[in-house]
């Protein structure tokens, strides 16, 4: 029943080296079109193999949607690498010493940026960070940042150029709402007819009016947007390119080919792909491969519920019907202990990624010092054992009372991520778990679509896969991801960040009290016994701390990668170096 290390690592060999080629090959063809403009240093290429499917960041929890949408929408502030707030609309930061942080910690006051226009030429004010609030907390919109926002009590407008945010209660976190990616402010002008069930049938869902340094001019849904300068941003006159093609679609290995070997293109985003790759690609000296380790981490989410399951209306993975058999910590104990992370560190990531097993892997001081992993196959056999799980039919599954072991593992497209998802099925299968893979289109996989079946909130599989980041130095909002609130369902059309439909009264209260403690070592307490009561219940099976790693051409400079942002926050900055070839 145990599947050796050693038999782990000759898989990978064996599997890798032959796909190498065959990938480099495939590369050749997929950016022919997006290479056109080659050579034309007022051109800005980005290369996104998770094509963008919607331009509203408060609809999707997608990585590649908010992407492209901060391009053009912006937040009151943003906090860079060296954890500072950096104005955008804000005119200044509030302090105590200015007055804008309230003495009782319940209200923050922000000053706007006065004669600022959004790119239809219409003026931002204050009435526009508060339709924000409003679209984002209807539940009728569904919008997917809501949860960031109920901490809110009120916002009143005291000029046209000033808010004040009351808070229910005591808020450390102030700076958790209208701040960094989740905070993009919304023109009220344009949202205002939309504010409702028909929120995704606004046309600015697609083409944004924004305040950004650039606008959209161009978008085609899982395949391009194009941008030119915002003819209504303050410093237009100073941006390095008049035009800005993003585009989408192919595989992480032709992105990081099109940047790092051939020149194709400027940037690519999010390059999980293996080590030996990126290396052999970076080896050809047309661009850098750049990385950031933040605070975002692979994790396996272990559904609660019953995908196989539907209720009357339809709904399947309801908090109605609980899991057969991944509702029992003794079996998810074992799948904790069932997956291999040094191999899949060591194997794939390489330096772009750090095995781990705790939830909350940033900041460095609210990282829980009490947990470990191991991989121990024997040990996760005699915990299914003593679950009650047993092959009674000789038919190589575990069984109980009629049930069979058998698991949905599924994940986005991606070479990496299938061979990951291998190494597991292999130690699975070898402890007498039955596994299927199921592999979906990441524009797909993370387009918060309520449409559509195959998005991480629906999960309607037993497993899956992916990366979620801590996008704020204080890690309340990444937190509540796993509170009974948050439970992604039918009643919320799917919009809760809680894929994995796990409840705990006692998180929840720990979570509540986080809510307003002021201290900041009990605080940092709080932070980490939510975490470790995630890891010793098995409620989620984190995997790789990972580095957030791009591709940079040579003849680009600019970018500043930031834990608590998106990667084109900084877009304005970007620019060719003096004396660039291009």
């Amino acid at each position: 029943m145990v599947l050796p290390k050693r038999l782990l690592i000759r898989f990978l060999s064996t599997f890798y080296f032959p796909l190498l080629s065959v990938l480099v090959f495939a590369a050749c063809n997929s950016e022919s079109e997006f290479a056109q403009t080659k050579g034309n240093s007022e051109v800005l290429k980005l290369l996104y193999w998770q094509a963008p499917t919607i331009l509203n960041p408060h609809l999707s929890n997608g990585s590649k949607d908010l992407e492209a949408s901060r391009i053009t929408l912006e937040p009151l502030a943003s906090f860079n690498n060296k954890d500072e707030l950096i104005p955008f609309l804000a005119a200044e930061i509030p302090t105590r010493e200015n007055g804008g942080l309230s003495p009782d910690g319940k209200s923050v006051t922000w000053k706007l940026k006065e004669e600022l226009k959004w790119s239809d030429g219409t003026p931002f004010t204050a009435a526009d960070v508060i339709f924000t609030y409003q679209f984002v907390t209807n539940p009728d919109v569904g919008a997917i940042t809501a949860g960031i926002y109920e901490l809110i009590d009120r916002i009143e407008a005291l000029d046209e150029y000033t808010i004040k945010i009351h808070f229910k209660e005591v808020n450390p976190a102030w700076f958790g709402v209208f701040v960094g990616q989740e905070g993009a402010i919304l023109p009220k002008h344009i949202f205002e007819e939309y504010n409702g069930a028909n929120a995704r049938e606004a046309p600015a869902n697609l083409m944004p009016v924004g305040t950004g340094a650039y606008r959209v001019v161009e978008f085609k849904p899982g395949d391009i947007v194009v941008y030119e300068p915002n003819p209504e941003f303050p410093g237009v006159d100073e941006l390095a390119f008049k035009r800005i093609e993003l585009k989408g679609g192919g595989d992480a290995t032709s992105a990081a080919r099109a940047v790092l070997q051939t020149g194709d293109a400027d940037f690519a985003y999010n390059l999980q792909v293996e080590a030996p790759v990126l290396k052999q690609l970076e080896a050809a000296g047309k661009g850098k491969v750049v990385s950031n380790l933040g605070g975002s981490m692979e994790r396996i989410v272990i559904n609660h519920t019953d995908p196989n399951k539907a209720t009357k209306d339809g709904e399947r993975s309801s908090i109605k019907f609980p899991h057969p058999f991944l509702t029992d910590i003794k079996v998810r104990q074992a799948l904790f202990l069932a997956v291999d992370r040094d191999t899949i560190s060591e194997q794939l990531y390489g330096v772009t990624g750090q095995p781990t097993a705790n939830f909350l892997v940033a900041p460095s001081q609210y990282v829980s010092p009490n947990t470990s992993y191991e991989f121990n196959l024997n040990k996760a056999a005699t915990l299914l054992d003593e679950a009650g799980w047993q092959d009674t039919n000789n038919n190589g599954i575990r069984d109980k009372n009629g049930v069979e072991m058998n698991v949905l593992f599924q994940t986005s497209v991606n070479p990496l991520r299938q061979k990951t998802q291998e190494v597991i099925k292999q130690a699975l299968q070898s402890l007498g778990i039955g596994v299927e893979l199921k592999s979906i289109d990441a524009s797909i996989f993370f387009s918060s679509d309520p449409a559509s079946n195959d998005t991480t909130e629906h999960f309607y599989a037993d497993l899956q896969m992916f990366t979620r980041t801590i996008t704020n130095p204080d890690p309340l909002t990444y937190m509540e991801t796993y509170t009974c609130s948050e439970i992604s369902q039918k009643a919320n059309n799917w919009s809760g960040r809680n894929t994995a439909r796990h409840c705990n009264p006692e998180y929840d209260r720990l979570w509540q009290q986080a809510k307003t403690e002021l201290d900041r070592e009990k605080r940092k307490q709080i932070f980490i016994k939510m975490n470790d009561l995630i890891i010793n219940n098995a409620s989620a099976i984190p995997l790789i701390h990972r580095a957030d790693v791009v591709g940079v051409s040579n003849n680009l400079i600019g970018v500043d990668l930031t834990p608590w942002d998106t990667r084109t926050w900084n877009i304005m900055e970007w620019k060719r170096p003096e004396g660039s070839n291009q």
